[in-house]
């Protein structure tokens, strides 16, 4: 009994206190709508509140917007009346002006109307005029035929006969009298272009020796430089072509040559060879190769020199190497390259005096002689002016150039007024006192003609002219000629000497004929 009691107290218990949460969530559910009705109606107001603000804003902007659009309406509105009392000012003053243009062109007309009366008046005149003077022409003439017995054309005639030979011989005199003005009047300019130009161009006399004295330290020397029983000094002598003359005269050997670029090929071995100290055979042919390439470079960086100190621009490599050989050969005595220098300057100073290109005539200068220094023995036949054209025109130079070169000894006709420039200057450079001597370059002609002798026979290698020609040296290959070929190649060359050359004294004929056996050892 008391568990059900309890039990049913536990229930009651139980309902009652749902019922009080009930109660109690109920009364919260209720504060809370209130809260929240009164939160809404607050958002509500102040989204009202904030409504009438925008709306308010927005208003006063489109009211702003309206007056900015209005007044930029009427200032558009006001540029387009401006512009168009403009035209009609502008319209105005050209009816105006043409109101005035037309009553000054009928003005102008009427009396345009009055001058043209004027003259038709005037040549009625004028025409009334004209033949009662023919006709009183015609009467007098009638008159002078009877008086004189002749009629107008044959008076005529004999007069234009007479005016004609007057005519003729005052023409003649007065002809010449102009050529003779003419002439003198020439002749005076021409001298006084030459002279100023000669004046104007100072250079040295650039004579060219056939010897070169190489100066050594001590006299000990030149026993190394002989070498045992003269090997040295003959291998030498054998790979640069040049006489090496060992001597009573301290401290000096002199190399004689009369081809300048194996005379310096030889001075500079020899310098390399004394300074290093090694004095043999081989080493002797080592150095004189290397020396050679050594020409060949300082050959070219003479012509670059010659032609920037020139003013030259363009110019071929080979024509500048050829300029570059000019260094080393000489004109009856006279070094080349400073007479070719020589006679560019005097070219550019004339063609400027007569109002020509200077440049090319410069240019033609330089180049006037390039054919004396040809690259094979074939070229040596070929005069060298024409020589000297052939390579201008087959590295490019300009017909002018090449007309000059070609014509200045006379060769072939001149065509432009460059061509007499070069010649003439070329006459001033070597007719100077001292500039030349043609003793020299016969003597230089004889050593060549020497050595072509010998290069006109079968097997022959080298050919050297040495002791002022008195001694021909020729080198042969040892695979085509013998020991008795090269006793009979001896014998034939000395009487092709004897019966085609004359020479004062004998020439002495060597035929060297040489056998190596070379191996190297690894």
């Amino acid at each position: 009994m008391d568990n059900i009691t309890i039990a049913v107290a536990a229930v009651v218990g139980l309902v009652i206190g749902f019922l009080i949460a009930k109660f109690m969530e109920k009364g919260k559910a209720s504060k809370t709508v209130a809260n929240a009705k009164n939160d809404a109606n607050s958002i509500i107001k102040d989204a009202k509140l904030e409504a009438e603000s925008i709306k308010k804003d927005k208003i006063f902007q489109a009211k702003e917007k309206f007056l900015e659009l209005k007044a930029e309406h009427e200032k558009v509105i006001n540029n387009k009346d401006k512009k168009i009392n403009e035209a009609e000012k502008r319209t105005r003053d050209k009816e105006s002006q043409i109101s005035s243009e037309l009553a000054k062109n009928k003005k102008l007309n009427d009396q345009l109307g009055h001058k043209l009366k004027e003259v038709e008046h005037k040549n009625d005149f004028l025409s009334k005029k004209q033949s009662e003077l023919e006709k009183l022409h015609t009467s007098k003439v009638q008159q002078l035929e009877v008086i004189s017995g002749l009629s107008a054309d044959d008076a005529k005639g004999q007069l234009m006969e007479s005016l004609k030979e007057t005519a003729k011989t005052e023409a003649m005199a007065f002809i010449q009298t102009t050529v003779e003005e003419a002439k003198l009047t020439a002749q005076q300019e021409a001298r006084k272009i030459v002279i100023n130009t000669i004046q104007r161009v100072g250079t040295e006399e650039a004579v060219e020796n056939c010897v070169s004295v190489f100066n050594i330290e001590s006299d000990d020397v030149k026993g190394r430089i002989i070498g045992r029983e003269g090997r040295n000094i003959r291998a030498l002598e054998s790979a640069t072509g040049v006489e090496i003359i060992v001597d009573d005269t301290p401290e000096a050997i002199i190399l004689s040559c009369f081809d300048s670029v194996r005379r310096e090929v030889a001075r500079l071995s020899l310098h390399k060879l004394v300074t290093d100290g090694r004095i043999h055979p081989a080493r002797i042919e080592e150095i004189v190769k290397k020396t050679e390439k050594q020409i060949e470079q300082e050959i070219v960086e003479v012509g670059k020199r010659a032609i920037i100190d020139l003013g030259i621009h363009g110019l071929h490599p080979e024509l500048v190497r050829a300029v570059g050989r000019m260094k080393y050969r000489s004109s009856y005595g006279q070094n080349l390259l400073q007479h070719s220098r020589e006679v560019s300057k005097l070219c550019g100073i004339m063609a400027a005096e007569l109002g020509l290109n200077p440049k090319i005539a410069k240019r033609a200068g330089l180049l006037h002689d390039i054919g004396k220094v040809p690259n094979t023995e074939a070229e040596i036949e070929t005069p060298h002016a024409i020589l000297g054209m052939q390579w201008a025109e087959k590295y490019g130079e300009k017909e002018d150039v090449c007309n000059a070169i070609g014509a200045h000894h006379d060769e072939i006709e001149m065509k432009n007024l460059i061509s007499p420039i070069v010649q003439v200057c070329d006459a001033i450079s070597g007719a100077r006192p001292g500039a030349r001597r043609q003793v020299l370059d016969s003597y230089i002609q004889r050593l060549k003609d020497l050595e072509e002798v010998a290069f006109g026979f079968a097997g022959v290698q080298k050919a050297y002219a040495i002791q002022a020609g008195r001694e021909l040296r020729v080198i042969v290959e040892s695979e085509k000629v013998t020991d008795e070929k090269a006793s009979q190649l001896s014998f034939e060359i000395s009487q092709k000497i004897q019966t085609d050359m004359t020479y004062p004294g004998q020439v002495k004929v060597t035929v060297i004929r040489e056998t190596r056996a070379v191996n190297v050892a690894r």
